[in-house]
């Protein structure tokens, strides 16, 4: 493996590229892994079933079930992946005391106290995310709803929320994302647009209103184009998003699934952050909507991570993971998911793109064109085999071995 490095380190240090250099950069990036693909997005809060145009397909064994089984798992999913992470959060997924339960207008800081050790523990931060579906008040519209009765509970909901991922913040030492995405819409074309994004607006107003240190939360605000039961009018569009961000001083939160088949998020980062101090993504793959299959290392991912890599603004980039597979072993996803969009950094990373930026500047359109085909084919995976070994863990050929072993032994011993 060192040789093969070696003779790597040298093909890249001819484009200007020290390997060494982007290996311990590589490390310091991270990746908010999203706690929902370990238990299909039940969370613990309620038993009904998911609401809000989400789905999770699938019925493989070994779903974790209770808060020890979701958090042996992520430990498990996290030691196979190198490089810093955070924990990504959904309120659903509160922890009760025996005999205890509120509504999620309700909701404390001590309900996610050992989601908090956990997190401590392992040197993480934590992410959150209000819960606007799957809940009896989600059935028809939330936030934007007309029933006063209704709106008001989730605005409480969501600022319970903000005073917990501040919470968040203040025991880890790291600020805490939150942000706020609801299932609002209309099946069939709606007789009034303009009434349900008012109300959407004035609810986001009285959550914010309520205050919060802006240095250890960055409230966010994803925008999606439809969900099932939602195809003809998505309340939360795009537009409404950037407009409501831009007059609020908020953060952006991209989610590459929430678009229209033809928009790429990657050709949208570059727009964002000239105008946005800092923007947030969540890191899917869209099959034909929103369906958050497994992140692979495919055109748009390595697109979307050459983008972040090329602004020189990574830092100022909230990077999260988002999808639910229910047909794979949940802890394979996470992994797949993980390595695939280091595996994109780092191939963002071993690009030499102020080099590229100068030859189109030039116009020298033939020697870009072939220069980025040739990149194609060096050697990024004798430097990714390095970098598993530098952040001791397993290698490519090796970590579903362990994925395997986990899952004789633990998991399908759940029934």
């Amino acid at each position: 493996m060192n040789a093969a490095y070696e003779l790597a380190k040298e093909k890249y240090k001819s484009v200007g590229i020290d390997t060494d250099a982007v290996l311990e950069r590589l490390r310091r990036v991270g990746i908010s892994m999203h706690c929902w693909q370990g238990d299909d997005v039940i969370g613990f809060d309620n038993d009904g079933a998911l609401s809000g145009g989400i789905q999770t397909t699938g019925n493989y064994p070994g779903r974790a079930r209770s808060p020890k089984e979701l958090m042996a798992d992520i430990d498990k999913a996290l030691s196979l992946d190198g490089g810093a992470h955070k924990l990504n959060l959904h309120a659903s997924y509160a922890i009760f005391g025996e005999g205890e339960w509120v509504d999620r207008d309700a909701l404390l800081p001590e309900h996610f106290e050992p989601w908090v050790e956990f997190a401590i523990e392992r040197g993480m931060g934590i992410d959150f995310n209000p819960t606007f579906f799957s809940h009896p008040k989600a059935e028809g519209l939330t936030l934007s709803s007309p029933d006063e009765e209704i709106r008001s509970f989730w605005v409480r909901h969501g600022q319970a929320c903000l005073r917990i991922a501040e919470y968040f913040a203040e025991r880890t030492g790291i600020p805490s994302v939150m942000n706020i995405w609801i299932p609002d819409g209309f099946k069939d074309i709606p007789a009034d647009r303009l009434g349900p994004r008012k109300r959407f607006a004035k609810s986001l107003d009285e959550i914010l209103g309520i205050g919060y240190d802006k240095e250890k939360v960055l409230v966010t605000l994803e925008s999606k184009v439809f969900g099932i039961g939602l195809e003809s009018c998505t309340v939360g569009s795009a537009e409404f998003a950037m407009g409501y961000m831009l007059t609020r001083g908020i953060v952006p939160l991209m989610d590459n699934g929430h678009y229209h088949p033809t928009e790429m998020v990657s050709d949208k980062i570059s727009s964002m952050l000239l105008f946005c101090p800092k923007l947030a993504l969540h890191v899917t793959r869209a099959v034909r909507w929103d369906s958050d299959h497994v992140v692979r290392l495919d055109d748009e991912t390595m697109e979307i991570a050459k983008e972040i890599v090329a602004s020189g603004r990574i830092d100022d980039i909230a990077i999260a993971l988002d999808y639910f597979d229910a047909s794979v072993n949940r802890v394979a996803a996470w992994v797949q998911g993980l390595r695939n969009f280091r595996k994109a950094l780092l191939i963002a990373m071993l690009t030499p793109h102020e080099l590229l930026a100068e030859m189109q500047d030039r116009g020298e359109t033939t020697e870009l064109l072939v220069t980025q085909e040739r990149l194609k084919s060096y050697p990024w995976g004798a430097v990714w085999d390095k970098y598993c070994e530098v952040c001791s863990v397993p290698s490519e050929e090796d970590w579903l071995c362990e994925v395997m072993r986990y899952e004789r032994e633990v998991l399908l011993k759940r029934g």
